[in-house]
């Protein structure tokens, strides 16, 4: 089992990651706060005082524009989940729509600004006409139904954080056990297996001599509905080793 396509566009568009916003028959890129609505529509939140409200204008005129979202491994040397390009015509929000939209926004990013969304900021959204994943020289089109139906990883936002803790507090325990799964004996410490990924279907572990490491994905044989069902699965096996 592992994340679809879809899923993994969801994911990274979520919210969590930085973005750059390219419009259609503009020159350059924006950086733009963004996140996105249980349904996958797109939300900028973006500075009255910008060169990226300029050129959005105002709530009668929608405009073409493409978000393009880069994973960023939670370490050195981990592989990137690639990028997510999405697309389709924002147009301003205002009123009941910006209210509703803010708090959509909140639910990935609870900053405050958004109480200044009306004076010193906008709300802008999109649905999504396209959706495509890049990844290793290919680009993949993503279907917008399967995108509108799937759900960013709940352990994406929170990756780094639960392998530097597995790394620091059971590091030996959790080194026995991938052994065992992976079917590896005793070795070096340069050897022995370590995580690089974790998402919500399972581990990306990388194993071997430094210079020749290879890898295996372990599966959990679920998909876990939140970081707290992970921790579940797995201390039975920190804590008895």
């Amino acid at each position: 089992m592992r994340p679809s396509p879809a899923e993994i566009v969801r994911t990274l568009v979520a919210g969590r990651l930085p973005g750059l916003v390219h419009l259609a028959c503009r020159p350059g890129l924006h950086h733009a706060r963004h996140a996105t609505d249980p349904e996958g529509r797109v939300l900028l939140l973006v500075p009255v005082v910008s060169d990226l409200a300029a050129a959005l204008g105002d709530q009668d005129r929608a405009v073409a524009v493409v978000l393009d979202v880069l994973d960023l491994p939670p370490a050195a040397g981990a592989p990137s989940l690639g990028r997510a390009l999405v697309s389709g015509w924002a147009r301003r929000l205002a009123g009941d729509e910006a209210r509703a939209a803010a708090v959509d926004f909140a639910r990935v990013e609870p900053t405050g600004d958004l109480l200044d969304v009306g004076t010193r900021l906008r709300l802008f959204r999109f649905e999504v006409a396209e959706a495509r994943w890049h990844r290793a020289g290919e680009l993949r089109r993503v279907d917008l139904q399967a995108y509108a139906e799937a759900e960013p990883d709940p352990l994406h936002p929170v990756e780094a954080g639960l392998l530097a803790q597995l790394g620091e507090e059971h590091a030996a325990r959790l080194t026995d056990y991938l052994r065992r799964q992976l079917g590896l004996s005793a070795g070096p410490a340069d050897h022995a297996p370590r995580i690089e990924r974790i998402d919500r279907y399972g581990m990306l572990v990388t194993f071997g001599r430094p210079g020749a490491r290879r890898r295996a994905r372990l599966a959990f044989g679920r998909r876990l509905a939140d970081p707290a069902e992970l921790t579940r699965l797995l201390h039975p096996v920190l804590r008895a080793g």
